[in-house]
């Protein structure tokens, strides 16, 4: 990592106090740190946009009572091996049950494996937590 470089940037005064009161509230340490995390979750969301290789993790609750649907869940999940790194599987309840499908690969992919998640009769909530690989970001 290179030297830091300072910059200097105009707002209006309510938005600076607005900015200020939600960075301390998120627990940035700094204004400088909260202002590298907005860039960076917008460079986050370019790479997904791009349809560079990206990382995420899908998280799933459903009822495993639903008629064949934890088949189809693996079926479903065999069928993109290739961007599946990981699945962790807890048990809420009786009854639900929480999945966590961590990925990596092209967002195409990644996006077209929600959306075949979701599709599914039976699951309850389906969430995806985009992120990066962290090669293109510093």
């Amino acid at each position: 990592m290179s030297g830091a470089v300072r910059f200097s940037v105009s707002l209006g005064r309510e938005l600076l106090q607005q900015f200020d009161r939600e960075w301390q509230a998120e627990g940035f340490p700094t204004r400088s740190e909260a202002v590298k995390g907005l860039i960076r979750q917008s460079l986050v969301q370019k790479e997904w946009q791009a349809g560079k290789v990206v990382a995420g993790a899908i998280v799933l609750v459903y009822n495993h009572h639903e008629h064949s649907l934890t088949q189809h869940l693996i079926s479903t999940q065999h069928d993109f091996e290739a961007i599946i790194v990981s699945t962790t599987h807890v048990h809420l309840d009786h009854d639900n049950c929480l999945e966590c499908v961590i990925v990596n690969g092209k967002a195409e992919k990644v996006a077209e494996l929600v959306k075949r998640l979701k599709s599914i009769k039976g699951i309850k909530h389906t969430d995806l937590t985009m992120t990066t690989t962290g090669k293109d970001i510093e």
